[in-house]
């Protein structure tokens, strides 16, 4: 993996970490219809095709009997995607996606639509104006395949072990039972990777090879989690 001069240059091929908050730390999701709203955005906005009232579209595909369990429109040309989406995880105030750049501008377009789909979606249900998230996305180019290891168990794993009753230190303690917590967790996908679910989001990419089993997942996760600092590690990378 090569290495990048800046960290908010994204050239083809590179690996990114592309987060964002709800403005002024407020809560992005509040409710499970909310999480899935955007679990769908991430699904339908992925994509160089884009239809007339795309917005509008969304969310006729998510009413009950518009479209079957994540299912491409059969109305709209097969997939041309515009980024791989290789994890993710949703949280009440904040988001993490790990993407990849497959064509020039590809993860600030689909980040541009991701915000705008549901900054949309949010305000009219909650009968609001202005913005949902704290100003545009924030990304970090990943520099290592290490780098790029570790930020993938933080958002499938880290991130859901904050939401284990009891917290972080509770899940390390009780790991085998977290680390099920976050595997059946619907709003990371943990599950996706290991074919527990599949809501066509995700594509593994280099992290198919890297982890073939989920036990050999679970492995790198606990050593990450139980005898490292993750969140050492990636502040060192700058991965806030």
């Amino acid at each position: 993996m090569k290495k990048q001069l800046s960290s908010t240059i994204i050239t083809i091929g590179d690996f990114v970490h592309a987060y964002n908050r709800g403005n002024r730390k407020a809560l992005i999701v509040r409710g499970e219809s909310d999480k899935w709203r955007l679990l769908k955005i991430f699904r339908y906005i992925n994509d160089k095709y884009s239809p007339p009232n795309l917005f509008r579209q969304i969310g006729q595909l998510v009413e009950e009997g518009k479209c079957r369990w994540f299912e491409w429109p059969k109305n709209w040309p097969s997939p041309s995607p515009l980024v791989k989406i290789l994890s993710y995880c949703i949280m009440p105030n904040h988001f993490h996606l790990l993407l990849k750049e497959i064509i020039k501008g590809g993860i600030s377009k689909f980040m541009a639509r991701l915000s705008d789909a549901f900054t949309r979606y949010s305000n009219v249900k909650y009968d609001e104006a202005g913005r949902v998230f704290q100003g545009s996305f924030k990304r970090k180019v990943i520099e290592t395949e290490s780098i790029l290891q570790y930020t993938d168990v933080y958002m499938q794993v880290f991130n859901p072990f904050e939401l284990y009753p009891g917290g972080i230190k509770k899940a390390i303690e009780e790991f085998d039972k977290a680390f099920e917590f976050a595997l059946n967790y619907p709003f990371s996908s943990l599950g996706e990777s290991f074919k527990k679910r599949n809501l066509h989001i995700i594509e593994r990419d280099v992290l198919k090879e890297t982890f073939p089993s989920l036990e050999e997942y679970k492995a790198f996760a606990r050593e990450a989690l139980m005898f490292r600092n993750i969140r050492e590690i990636l502040g060192k990378a700058k991965i806030e």
